[in-house]
Formats: C-alpha cells, sequence, structure tokens
C-alpha cells in the first residue's frame, strides 16, 4: 500500500482507505471483523464510518475489532446528520458537538478520533461556533485532526479563513461524492481545497457500483448490488450517457490489461492532492481487490485520452447536492 499526506498535515492515510456505512446494515460483526483485519494485512490504515451509520453500529463494530489493533488504524467519523428527533440533536452547534463525540468515542472504544469530520454544512450555526468547538476538542486531546464533507467551495473558504483568523484548529480533508462520472467538484470544491492545502478524500469513487462494469445497457440491476438496495440513484446512474462512457472505458482498459475497478481508482489517485479514496467492501476479495487497484499509475498521455472520452464537466450548481442523501 502507497501512502500519501493527507492535505498539508502530517497525517499519512493509504491511498485506498475502507469505507463502512454497510457495517450493521448488510453486514454483521464477524463479516465486518473479518474485512477490517484484511485491509489492515494489506496495509490500508484508513477506517472511514459516521455516528449516523446503522444509527452507531457501524462505530460500534470498528471498536470492537480495533481494540488490540488501535495504532494500527486511522479512525475517521462523523457527526452532524440527526441522530434522535430533539432539537440540538444535529448539525454543527457547540452543544451538538460535544454530545456527538462522547457517543462516538464510547462506541469506538478508544480515547481519541484520528480524523472529526462534519458530516455536511450546518447553515444555521455560525462556523465560527463548529470551529471553536472543534478547536477545544483538539486542544482536549479527544480528536487529532479535523475534516468536513459535502461543503460547498465558498464555505470551505470562509471555515479556513475564519480558522486562520481566530487560531483555531483547520480542517485537514474535504469529503466529497467524486468519480469519473460525478466530476462537478472539478469547478470550485477541489480548486479551493488545493489552494488550502486541504487533502481530498472522495466517496462513490465507483458511482454506487456502476463502474464496476456489471450493469449492462437494457438489463435488469443485478439483485444484491449497491444500485439494487438504493433504488432512488438508478435514474441517476443507469443513463445512456452514462453506459457511452462506460462501454467506451471498457474497451480502452481492456486493451491495457486492466479492468474498470482499477482505472476508476487510478483516474483519481492521478490528482495528487487526493490522499485516499474511500471504497466499501463487503467481503475479504474484495478488499484485495482494492488494494491491487491501487498500484496502477495513469501516465500524461492516457489521462488526455480518457478526458476526451469523459467530456466536458458538468456546471456546478449554488448548493451542488450528492447523488443520495450525505454518506
Amino acid at each position: 500500500m502507497k501512502y500519501r499526506h493527507l492535505g498539508n498535515s502530517g497525517l499519512e492515510v493509504g491511498i485506498i482507505g475502507l469505507g463502512t456505512s454497510n457495517f450493521g446494515r448488510s453486514m454483521d460483526f464477524e463479516a465486518a471483523r473479518e474485512v477490517i483485519f484484511t485491509a489492515l494485512d494489506q496495509g490500508m490504515n484508513l477506517f472511514d464510518t459516521a455516528n449516523f451509520y446503522s444509527h452507531g453500529i457501524s462505530e460500534e463494530y470498528i471498536g470492537k475489532a480495533l481494540i488490540d489493533r488501535r495504532e494500527e488504524a486511522v479512525i475517521a467519523t462523523k457527526f452532524g446528520l440527526p441522530m434522535e428527533d430533539g432539537p440540538n440533536e444535529k448539525g454543527g452547534s457547540r452543544k451538538h458537538i460535544f454530545t456527538a463525540v462522547e457517543g462516538s468515542l464510547r462506541r469506538l472504544r478508544t480515547d481519541y478520533i484520528d480524523l472529526y469530520q462534519i458530516h455536511t454544512q450546518d447553515t444555521a450555526t455560525p462556523i465560527e461556533e463548529t470551529l471553536g468547538a472543534l478547536d477545544d476538542l483538539v486542544r482536549a486531546g479527544k480528536v487529532r485532526y479535523i475534516g468536513l464533507s459535502n461543503f460547498e467551495a465558498w464555505r470551505i473558504s470562509d471555515a479556513m479563513w475564519t480558522s486562520r483568523l481566530n487560531g483555531y484548529a483547520s480542517f485537514i480533508s474535504s469529503q466529497p461524492e467524486y468519480s469519473m462520472l460525478e466530476r462537478r467538484i472539478e469547478r470550485d470544491v477541489l480548486p479551493v481545497c488545493e489552494k488550502f492545502g486541504i487533502g481530498t478524500i472522495p466517496y462513490f469513487p465507483l458511482a454506487q457500483g456502476f463502474l464496476t462494469g456489471k450493469y449492462k445497457r437494457g438489463a435488469g440491476v443485478p439483485d444484491n448490488t449497491r444500485l439494487a438496495i438504493t433504488p432512488h440513484a438508478q435514474s441517476i446512474r443507469l443513463t445512456d450517457d452514462n453506459f457511452d462512457i462506460v462501454e467506451q472505458l471498457e474497451v480502452w482498459v481492456e486493451k491495457r490489461g486492466h479492468s474498470l475497478v482499477e482505472l476508476a481508482f487510478a483516474w483519481i489517485l492521478a490528482r495528487k492532492s487526493v490522499g485516499s479514496v474511500i471504497a466499501g467492501a463487503s467481503t475479504p476479495a474484495q478488499i484485495l481487490q482494492n488494494a491491487a487497484a491501487a498500484e496502477w499509475e495513469l501516465t500524461d498521455e492516457e489521462m488526455e485520452e480518457l478526458a476526451q472520452m469523459l467530456g466536458e464537466v458538468e456546471p456546478s450548481l449554488s448548493v451542488q447536492p450528492p447523488s443520495q442523501p450525505p454518506r
């Protein structure tokens, strides 16, 4: 496994990370532990979760599995999406952050969180309040680094200037949706992050499995696949334009002796500001496949050929929504 610094920080992460939103949803603890141990043995050290995933069960599985291997892992969890029905059970307020971090620490069975991320922007809470609370957690040693997810570009810039002006800990990472089929962040979010030295941790690098090549034009959605269990995403992924691109890419990778999955990871990792690519896995075999995919480095010529196939980037939206509710 190759490693990169996450943004301008000293934190090094494997270029392929493990996404765990399926822990407790489609995977029980024994299956999750097997995947976690296989990931560690392959040199993967970044484990991305959230208190929101299966209402805390994902964090519980990670904490239980890592009880004897904690120092091998970089645990990245998130807060901000609703955990309960009360008025202070979500967002970036000081009250919610302090409550949320204690719950995550308890479930993860750890004294500290390596990377604590706000799951999505909270437009109702001043960023000064959010950053002030996170800075207190860093100073207390409960959190080592902080990150953000699903933020608009101007809000990222505002947060970075706010942290600098107030002497607060700054965000070192951004977690947006990014893949060969979802590239709108190239218009504004990525340039802003690169300007401030923020590392990018893309999620949905395989466009919810569409870039595996398992979906075929005119055929039904295979059972037990990501799109089968998220039917609202089918209208976004299963379009003629996407099939046109994927069919070209399949021919292109076959000529080079690689797979579509390998290409999806290699293309994202060609952007050096990307620290790690978050990829889910349900079996050890998928972990091995993801780890192997990290070995391919695309040349400038290959990237130019791919740019021609992918076409222009879609215009950014004033509020850029992910293709499904924030992870």
